[in-house]
């Protein structure tokens, strides 16, 4: 676990595809990473605004910007603290904005005053139904009733159904698990494991994780779900897929396959390590998808605040799949997200 510290996309782009960089002005860039710290990073927008957070550890913060290559220059906002006891008192990780059904929902991880350990995190959520997410009032919403401590929640809509995706420790392993929500901070029926810790490259660093899941719907209808996995303080962290067929039911753990090896892993000749927690956005004008990720800049630098969020457009291969970029190296310059035409 850590040390103290979704999306249906409009999937159209294609890798390569120059007709939508036209729009791009020329001479352009930016570079990773975007801040010098930013663990567990999330990134969401609504209409002309992006939506960034990441793991602070003591509270939640947001930053609103319109560009979000520009990240370092957008205000951070805090919206939140913890109580000073309580069940979630202390360890506020893995922040994720989600807008639904027109209000505003954080959904985070935290632990129990004075029970800082694994068996007393929970998933917690709080609602807001201002239009800014940065105004209003954040009602607490209390911890989402899973049948396990866990982290990392997240929440994705398929087919007018909504489902709750987090990570539990059941026995040794780390696991992934869903179930259906009947609101956005309660699960109804039975929780699924769909996957665990069962793979070489996903043991490593002493624990066997699997953690940070995000949803990724592809442009043929297909269900994707990517994740972490091994101890985020190893420089093996990496992210692997879940991948279901069109039509699936998402609960049904026999629909989704698991990739034999990592789609985003460490990158020595980019002095790119322990690449992890995910999540995706898409550019202004709705035509690329982005994927946002942590990553240190250089090796054994741990599960500490070094880990860093990176921005890297990522394409469809021919069967519509994803095709995740390598980590492109610190201050390799890269092509902001297309604005479109006139923008």
């Amino acid at each position: 676990m850590r040390v103290l510290f979704a999306f249906a996309l409009a999937a159209t782009a294609l890798p390569g595809c120059a007709a939508q960089r036209a729009a791009t002005p020329v001479g352009a860039s930016f570079t990773n990473p975007l801040l010098p710290s930013g663990p567990d990073p999330w990134i969401t927008r609504e209409g002309d605004t992006y939506y960034y957070m990441h793991t602070l550890g003591n509270r939640l913060a947001i930053r609103p910007t319109g560009d979000v290559s520009k990240l370092a220059e957008a205000e951070e906002v805090t919206v939140w603290t913890p109580p000073a006891t309580g069940p979630n008192a202390q360890s506020i990780w893995a922040p994720e904005l989600h807008r639904i059904e027109g209000k505003w929902y954080i959904y985070y991880s935290a632990s129990a005053s004075g029970q800082d350990d694994d068996d007393h995190r929970g998933v917690f959520v709080l609602e807001n139904a201002s239009a800014d997410p940065l105004s209003g009032t954040w009602v607490d919403r209390g911890r989402v009733n899973t049948a396990r401590p866990g982290i990392d929640g997240t929440t994705f809509a398929y087919k007018g159904r909504r489902y709750f995706v987090y990570s539990p420790y059941v026995g040794s392993d780390s696991v992934l698990r869903i179930a259906r929500m009947s609101s956005p901070w309660r699960i109804v029926g039975e929780e699924v494991t769909l996957t665990r810790p069962d793979l070489p490259w996903e043991r490593q660093g002493g624990r066997q994780i699997v953690e940070g899941p995000q949803f990724l719907l592809g442009p043929r209808g297909d269900l994707f779900l990517t994740y972490s996995a091994s101890a985020c303080w190893s420089d093996d962290y990496a992210l692997g897929l879940l991948s279901a067929p069109a039509g699936s039911d998402p609960i049904d753990a026999h629909a989704w396959t698991k990739s034999p090896r990592p789609v985003l892993a460490k990158s020595p000749e980019n002095n790119v390590y322990a690449t992890g927690h995910n999540g995706f956005f898409t550019s202004p004008d709705g035509r690329e998808n982005w994927i946002v990720y942590h990553a240190n800049t250089g090796p054994d630098q741990k599960c500490t605040p070094k880990r860093s969020p990176r921005i890297q457009r990522f394409g469809w291969t021919a069967d519509g799949r994803p095709d995740f970029p390598v980590p492109a190296a610190a201050g390799t310059p890269l092509v902001p997200p297309s604005r479109g035409e006139g923008r």
